[in-house]
């Protein structure tokens, strides 16, 4: 059934159940854990020993309320469940280090797709690792790391654009069904890049970015696609969003990719990557031979 790939959306929003001055003192490796409400002890034991927490690690317990707060206008109250039972940890990291993202059984929004929208958010400087006990679309994800964001740097994002965030995240996951989770991610990532070099003014000016965008990533979208894209970067400009911030970030995500392709872990990928296929050509050669 559909509802099982979306079961158990997870952490929309976090309450502020300690002050925030609890938090002024938090600095570089300091982790804030958020878990669903409705885990059990023995869930709960299970990941934090998966994140590795510390004893120390700022806990805050995240509601079902709270995720239809938060999706209710972008998925189907049916669809966002009863129970909250997934889980995340916000680790703050060295200013100017961007965003890193890892997940577990999160099988719908990917890396990429968060760091997308986090980005959008103003979120910058943090790794984030992702969990659940068992496989979750993971939509939901993204305020509950949002505002453990604003725990840990004291900081409060506007309302309005987490909302965005939050459609920008589901719109692309959406869009990720019909033309690959990758491509999604990158056509997003591209058009918030043409959009910090010369932002649009008109509907057809942002078309053009958007097409152009889509052709040079080979991707070809309906018209309704296209639409929708419209309307969400259209919501996009008329926040409150630093777009010069948002391209550096989408900038230090790319210089990641790349310095980890020369890195000696990533060449070590390579190599072995040329190993596959040249084995995979040497059998086929056999078998013909």
């Amino acid at each position: 059934m559909k509802w099982n790939k979306l079961l158990a959306i997870f952490m929309i929003s976090l309450l502020f159940v300690l002050p925030l001055q609890a938090f002024a003192d938090m600095a570089e490796g300091d982790m804030i854990v958020t878990l669903g409400e409705n885990l059990s002890e023995e869930q709960k034991n299970m990941l934090l020993a998966e994140m590795e927490a510390p004893k120390d690690a700022t806990i805050i317990t995240v509601s079902n309320e709270e995720e239809h707060k938060y999706l209710g206008n972008y998925i189907s109250k049916a669809l966002i469940g009863t129970r909250a039972i997934s889980s995340s940890a916000v680790t703050i990291a060295k200013p100017g280090s961007g965003l890193e993202v890892e997940t577990k059984n999160i099988n719908w929004v990917t890396d990429e797709m968060y760091i997308n929208a986090l980005i959008t958010a103003g979120v910058k400087d943090a790794d984030i690792y992702i969990t659940a006990p068992a496989p979750v679309s993971g939509t939901a994800a993204l305020t509950g790391i949002i505002k453990a964001y604003e725990i840990s740097a004291e900081k409060t994002i506007p309302e309005d654009v987490k909302q965005a965030a939050n459609e920008e995240m589901v719109e692309t996951a959406k869009l990720g069904d019909s033309v690959g989770t990758e491509n999604a991610a990158a056509l997003i990532a591209k058009i918030k890049e043409e959009i910090a070099k010369n932002a649009p003014e008109t509907d057809a000016e942002l078309r053009t970015i958007i097409e152009n965008a889509a052709k040079e990533l080979g991707i070809t979208l309906t018209e309704q696609e296209i639409l929708s894209l419209i309307d969400l970067f259209n919501k996009l400009k008329e926040l409150n969003i630093d777009w010069n911030q948002v391209g550096e970030q989408l900038n230090q995500a790319k210089d990641k990719i790349s310095k980890y392709l020369e890195s000696e872990e990533g060449q070590g990928f390579l190599e072995s990557l040329k190993r596959f296929f040249a084995s995979a050509i040497d059998a086929i050669k056999a078998f013909f031979s």
